[in-house]
């Protein structure tokens, strides 16, 4: 029963993560209606806001406006969206998700960000000992 509920929730986090890229997809394509189009820019932007309903800092309530909100405006936008498109787009991302991931890229981009954040710091740290030294 547990094994079932563990293989059904990853399952249905696979497909939204799926639907969360062909949203995305569909809502720059012509023939998505206007008001899906607007709902999914309302739910993206709902999903990247530090602003929630509930916020983050509340042990476990914090996170199920996420949890909630999120997957449940993707799937009314996923309604709004025409049959066809959504299948072309669902498709695209599906195809999307099965490309490999390249570690070097990755690893490049961390190494970036390793570097950014070691030059902002000491920067910081130079500005900090010089206005108070």
């Amino acid at each position: 029963m547990a094994i079932k509920l563990i293989a059904d929730a990853k399952t249905w986090a696979r497909n939204i993560k799926r639907d969360v890229h062909a949203v995305w997809l569909a809502a720059r394509d012509p023939l998505t209606p206007l008001v899906a189009k607007v709902l999914a820019l309302i739910v993206a932007a709902y999903a990247v806001s530090p602003i929630d309903l509930i916020p983050d800092f509340i042990p476990v309530i914090g996170y199920l406006d996420n949890l909630i909100i999120v997957p449940l405006g993707i799937m009314l936008v996923v309604r709004l969206i025409p049959p066809e498109v959504m299948r072309e787009h669902r498709e695209t991302a599906a195809q999307a998700s099965e490309r490999p991931v390249s570690r070097v890229t990755a690893g490049i981009f961390i190494v970036i960000w390793i570097v950014c954040t070691t030059v902002l710091f000491s920067q910081i740290m130079a500005a900090f000992r010089h206005h108070f030294f």
